[in-house]
């Protein structure tokens, strides 16, 4: 079987969506949060984590490593995969997102172009402006633990325009 029985040519009418890796990092009790910078077009002034576009060469987890030190120049361990969120914005194409969490090997960080990074008590999370769908996903990721099922999450809006935060059946901590 060679590449072009993959079938990636298969395109027409197919949903298409972007691979890109959203990370959050740790050092003790903390984590860093990236506060997007006013003039960036999707969620300015919003916390969130690190991450960006997987890039054609190479696989999710270099990716997510990549993006954290490209965006902060941090070195990291324990790498962990804690989920996919499926995004449909209403548009032609969608985004796969991967997410993970690491921990970082020191606190002294880089200023990122992207905005501006914070060190955040992870009890406090919850009480800064985060990226809409983070107060549910990141709770989950910061309890993942090596050996836990990774979630599997369908976004998307409604007609209001307001998220809608869909998780697999059987998804750790659904009731």
């Amino acid at each position: 079987m060679g590449a072009h029985d993959q079938g990636a040519d298969a395109t027409a009418g197919r949903w298409l969506t972007i691979p890109r890796t959203l990370s959050f990092v740790t050092h003790g009790e903390d984590v860093l949060l990236l506060r997007r910078g006013p003039h960036r077009r999707v969620f300015p002034n919003k916390y969130n984590g690190v991450g960006g576009h997987i890039e054609r060469t190479e696989d999710p987890l270099s990716s997510a490593i990549r993006e954290i030190r490209e965006e902060t120049g941090l070195e990291v361990r324990c790498p962990l995969f804690c989920g996919i969120s499926h995004i449909d914005a209403g548009q032609d194409t969608g985004i796969l997102l991967l997410i993970f969490r690491a921990e970082a090997l020191s606190r002294d960080f880089v200023n990122s172009r992207e905005g501006t990074l914070e060190w955040v008590p992870q009890a406090d999370v919850l009480r800064y402006d985060l990226v809409e769908d983070l107060p549910v996903v990141l709770p989950r990721v910061l309890a993942q633990r090596p050996g836990d099922p990774p979630f599997f999450i369908h976004l998307s809006y409604n007609e209001a325009d307001e998220v809608q935060i869909r998780f697999a059946p059987d998804t750790p901590g659904e009731d």
